[in-house]
């Protein structure tokens, strides 16, 4: 029990110092890339800061598993250096259970990265956008599902729109019961649409069924509305940017989640996309583990072998081999092509049983 914690502690310790070279390192990335960005929105640089302190862990979330194979190969490189795992072999603990430690403590990484640190990146993922909105003085599209429907918001120089709909079809191109209600640039509403259904055309949304109310100074809206059985409204909103706007799966925190796709459904959306992202969050203890597995597999082994080079290159790229299956199950998971749970779950139980499957041919074989 004292040499699995102490295993497990070592391996805490290399996580925690990858992780925060990794942080590091692509905070200063990030602070170059917004300086850039909003070079003319005349943002400070305490600002730019900001945007990068909250854009980091959306991206040290996403190489979680780069970073958890790099601390098992700093692990197990380093107790083959100090021969520790000669030791351990001596001492008659096969290799198998040595990995039980960092393999346990990898998956409960896995575990509070998904319960914790997912909803941590989903607020500051949502914090961030919103302030990159502000920055930009309010000019980009958003779209939102709640219990009320969708909304939608769309951006121009003469002030902003504000859009909401009962239901839409699949790229919400086509809206039902649909109100918009109009903002100037001071802020104050100008006009509200109530409309039976809303088609966005090239440069226009076209209106079916429409009931105009205009605010202004001394006007009685309701005694000057009129009614219109079409009618056209300027937009420069188009299919690809409203689809844009619905936003990563990341960005709605994971126990919020089944019910936002309950949401999605509800207003005619597909919610595939959500639902593998879903599942592959679930998935991620279990890869975390396997790449120990991967990283242990080739480095548990000393250094007087020699090739150690050659074996960490291996490792490695293992590794993004995994990483990088998974991403691609995950696109043809989101278009289709695979069912959900196999999309989510494949790459990290092929991972973990090639990985075992390696280990015992190295350490039984």
């Amino acid at each position: 029990m004292r040499l699995s914690l102490y295993i497990a502690r070592k391996f805490l310790i290399a996580f925690a110092s990858v992780l925060a070279i990794f942080a590091l390192f692509l905070m200063l990335l990030d602070m170059v890339e917004q300086i850039r960005r909003f070079a003319g929105d005349n943002v400070s640089f305490a600002q730019a800061a900001g945007l990068a302190a909250l854009n980091v862990p959306g991206s040290l979330y996403r190489i979680l598993p780069l970073v958890v194979i790099l601390a098992t190969l700093v692990l197990f490189l380093g107790m083959a250096r100090t021969s520790e795992l000669v030791v351990i072999r001596a001492a008659g603990r096969s290799a198998l259970r040595c990995l039980l430690a960092p393999v346990v403590t990898a998956l409960i990484i896995g575990i509070l990265a998904v319960a914790v640190l997912n909803p941590i990146v989903a607020a500051t993922s949502s914090e961030y956008d919103a302030l990159r909105s502000h920055y930009t003085k309010g000019n980009e599209s958003v779209l939102s599902i709640s219990r009320e429907g969708l909304w939608l918001r769309q951006g121009g120089p003469g002030g902003q729109t504000v859009i909401r709909a009962a239901k839409a079809n699949t790229d919400a191109t086509v809206l039902h019961d649909v109100s918009f209600l109009s903002f100037g640039t001071t802020g104050n509403p100008t006009m509200r649409i109530e409309a039976r259904k809303a088609q966005l055309e090239p440069g226009a949304w076209k209106l079916s069924d429409a009931k105009i109310w205009s605010f202004g100074a001394g006007a009685n809206p309701e005694r000057q509305a009129r009614f219109a059985k079409t009618l056209t409204l300027p937009s420069d909103l188009t299919r690809s940017q409203i689809r844009d706007s619905f936003g990563a799966p990341s960005a709605v925190p994971i126990w919020k989640l089944p019910a936002f796709i309950q949401r999605l459904e509800k207003a005619g959306f597909s919610a595939r996309q959500h639902r593998v992202w879903f599942q592959m969050e679930l998935a991620l203890p279990l890869l975390l583990a396997a790449m120990v597995l991967i990283g242990a597999g080739f480095t548990m082994r000393h250094t007087r072998f020699g090739r150690t080079g050659l074996m960490v290159l291996l490792a490695l790229m293992s590794g993004f081999a995994i990483f990088f299956l998974r991403n691609f199950t995950q696109v043809l998971g989101e278009n289709g092509q695979l069912p959900v749970a196999l999309a989510a779950w494949s790459p990290p139980v092929a991972a973990v049983l090639l990985a075992l499957g390696f280990l015992l041919h190295l350490e039984e074989g």
